[in-house]
Order: structure tokens, then sequence, then C-alpha cells
């Protein structure tokens, strides 16, 4: 009786395996010669540890990586979620209020020319060391690709379709909502895919800047102490963190647009 349900599960296992070896071939390739190379060429771990060591070394660090890493997580959330909050309603302006587009995008432009080493440690003077300048500067790092992929998504609505919707006398807002958002759907997940492998690496810079605890901080003193390896050990839970949030916004659009995938034409 339990056949029927284990042979889509079985498929799917599959093409997600199918999908995967690629990648895990080459990532595990990668990491046997850096161990080979580490062991064998007789190079202190001082300078370059063996991946081994890096997971020892994190294993018998888990408890200051688990407590360093939850200030990180949580400016990441809050600042991401004010990302979008800000590209979305932005956004929704620049579409109906078209002259803001040429007085609003040119200024996000110039706020993305802005580099980072020098105005993280300016925000963390003006708004001091606690959360706020964390989410400020994940926020400024993420939304502007969000924010282009809306306008961009809205632009991108056929425009027949606007005007069924017109002729049976919808108002601004109803075509807005049924012609425009939907359009821009596939735009806003491709720029949340983007912003969110920046979400992670902006905490933690603007953790270099100032903060009491965090991976920035972690991977400061690390280095400070000529511990490269206790670095790399941070590093991996930096990246983890990342594919698991880029991971998480896949599993969303996959929710939130199933038609894609009976369709099949779902991005890979």
């Amino acid at each position: 009786m339990s056949m029927p349900f284990i042979r889509p599960v079985a498929g799917r296992a599959a093409t997600a395996f199918s999908r995967l070896w690629p990648a895990l071939l080459s990532v595990g390739g990668l990491f046997l010669l850096w161990e080979a190379y580490a062991q064998l060429s007789g190079i202190p771990p001082t300078t370059l540890p063996a991946p081994s060591r890096v997971l020892m070394q994190g294993a018998l660090q888990h408890r200051a990586l688990w407590d360093n890493t939850l200030p990180t997580l949580t400016a990441t959330l809050l600042g991401f979620a004010c990302s979008v909050s800000a590209a979305f309603a932005l956004s929704v302006l620049i579409d109906f209020f078209r002259p803001l587009r040429r007085a609003l995008l040119p200024v996000f432009v110039i706020s993305q020319t802005l580099p980072m080493i020098a105005i993280a440690p300016l925000v963390v003077l003006w708004f001091g060391f606690g959360l706020a300048p964390k989410i400020m500067l994940v926020a400024l790092v993420t939304f502007f690709p969000m924010l282009i992929a809306l306008v961009q998504g809205y632009a991108a609505t056929a425009d027949e379709i606007e005007q069924l919707v017109a002729s049976m006398g919808a108002p601004r807002w109803r075509i807005f909502l049924i012609a425009r958002l939907p359009s821009a759907l596939p735009f806003f997940f491709a720029g949340l895919r983007i912003s969110i492998t920046y979400a992670v690496v902006g905490a933690i810079f603007s953790e270099y800047a100032g903060a009491a605890k965090g991976l920035g901080i972690y991977i400061l003193n690390a280095k400070n102490n000529f511990r490269p390896d206790l670095v790399l050990a941070a590093v991996t839970v930096s990246a983890t963190l990342t594919l698991l949030l880029f991971g998480a916004t896949v599993l969303i659009q996959r929710l939130s647009m199933p038609w894609l995938r009976l369709s099949g034409s779902e991005s890979p």
C-alpha cells in the first residue's frame, strides 16, 4: 500500500541527486586536493591548515562559534527583512508615480557606489555598536538588486494582460495586483537570490567595523591570534548560513509560484 507514495519520493530524490552530484564532486575534489597539499607539502598549519584540521578545530570551538553566529544571523535576518520591505514599498511608489523613478533611481545607484569599508565605520560612529547599524548596513547592501528586479518585472508585464484587465473596469491598483505584481514575481525572486548571498557577508563586514559579538569579531580575533584554522572554521559557518538562506529563498519561490514547477519552467 505504501508503494505509490514511495515512488514519487524516490523519483524526486533521484532528480535532486542528479542535479547536485556535479557540484558535490567538484567541491569534494577541491577539498581532497587541499587536504593532500596541506599534508604532503610540509607547509605549517599556521599558514595553511588542512580541511580536516579546520573541521576538528571548528568542532572543538563549536560553542564559541554558535555564540558568535547568533548575533550575525539576527542582524542578517532583520536587515534582510527591512531590505525586502523597503525594496517592495519603493518599487510600488516608483511604479505608480513614474517621475519618482527618474528622481530616486540615480540616488539608489549612487548609494551602491559607496565603499562599504568607508561607510561602515561611519554608520557605527553615528548609531553606536548595537544592532541598528548592522541592520542598516545589511539593508544597504541587499536592497538594490531587489528594487531593480521588481521595477523591471513590473515593466515586463504583457500589454495584452493589462488592457484586458483595464477593459473590465479595474482601477489602477487592481491592475497592479492582478497583472503587474504576478509578472514581477520571477524577477523578484531572481533579485532575492542575488541579495541573500550578500546578506551574511554584509553583516560580518559591519561587525568588523564595531561589535561586541559576531562572526566578524570572531574572525578578527582569530586572525590577530594567528589562527587561520579558526578563521576558516568561521568562514565555513558563514558559507553554510548563506547556502541555507539561499535554499530558503528557492523553497519560498516554489511555494509561492507552484505553476512554474508544474509547467516545468522552474529555474535550476
